[in-house]
């Protein structure tokens, strides 16, 4: 029925809210599934999650993933985590249009000051914290989201600084309002999200397709241009990539470029060739073996 992103700086009371709009949903006379997902449902470290950039990624991935499982008519999704990149919002936003279902933000607005407080007297506690060098690196990259953007709309702002957070706080009852409210001809102040062609291009048959694809396609390309750097210009005779898999012969240097050309090219094809043919590979051993075969045809090498 819907997906609720919540979004904040880092101990900025966003898990806090998630509770509160969890429990203000239950005591409503909503009668859908209330589900929060967040890094501790998989039993994820904050430090080691956002140590750097591939854990990050993956954290992120995992969490859309089983977003991608989860939406739909029966339940209210409630995303516990930074959802700090405007970018990934947005990949929220569409995964909520994919399944035709309610959207919305709430921004746990907190001044830095006050969220470096909170995380000193977490650590001190010796509850969950974030190291310092973290802690800077993620506020710096945090970008506000902003009810012009459809994918940050419709936008409910909490202050806990100020008002703290409860289920009486009056982002969290406009929110449940929003979330509950009874969709006929007449309203106009609640958007249930429509799927179109080009969110069904995306979404796969299965939920984790897309991110098998990207990553093992990533791989792919991590192990030509490592094999090609040692390689020290020379010739390549050929390139194996894993045991069991077909092995890329390159005839002329490929330069990084090209190769994400020919992944985003190749990623493009495989989610159209879905919509009217067999479904795109589900792991990442068949999504390397058809990456492969595809360069080596690219490449005019077989």
């Amino acid at each position: 029925m819907a997906l609720v992103v919540i979004c904040g700086q880092p101990c900025s009371g966003k898990s806090t809210a998630a509770k509160c709009l969890a429990e203000a949903l239950n005591d409503s006379e909503c009668k859908q599934t209330v589900r929060i997902i967040d890094e501790g449902s998989f039993h994820l470290d904050r430090n080691q999650s956002y140590a750097n950039m591939p854990a990050e990624k993956n954290l992120r991935g995992v969490l859309r993933s089983e977003v991608d499982r989860s939406v739909s008519k029966d339940n209210i999704i409630i995303v516990d985590s930074l959802n700090n990149i405007k970018g990934y919002r947005y990949e929220l936003w569409c995964l909520a249009r994919a399944a035709g279902i309610r959207y919305c933000v709430v921004y746990c607005d907190v001044e830095d000051m006050q969220c470096r407080k909170w995380n000193e007297e977490r650590r001190e506690k010796g509850e969950a914290a974030y190291n310092d060098v973290i802690f800077e690196d993620l506020v710096r990259r945090f970008e506000n989201p902003d009810r012009r953007n459809r994918w940050d709309s419709p936008l409910f702002e909490l202050r806990p600084q100020i008002d703290g957070v409860e289920k009486s706080c009056i982002a969290i009852t406009d929110s449940v309002s929003y979330l509950t409210k009874k969709v006929d001809s007449k309203s106009r102040d609640v958007k249930v999200l429509q799927p179109t062609i080009a969110t069904q291009n995306t979404r796969f048959s299965d939920a984790n397709s897309l991110y098998e694809m990207d990553k093992a396609t990533q791989e792919v390309i991590n192990v030509i241009v490592e094999a090609q750097s040692q390689a020290i210009g020379g010739p390549l005779a050929s390139i194996s990539i894993d045991q069991g898999l077909p092995s890329i012969d390159i005839s002329r240097p490929v330069g990084l470029p090209e190769l994400r050309r020919l992944r985003r090219t190749f990623i493009k094809l495989t989610g159209q060739t879905s919509l009217s043919g067999r479904p795109p590979p589900s792991d990442a051993d068949s999504a390397k073996r058809m990456f492969v075969d595809y360069l080596n045809r690219e490449l005019g090498t077989i």
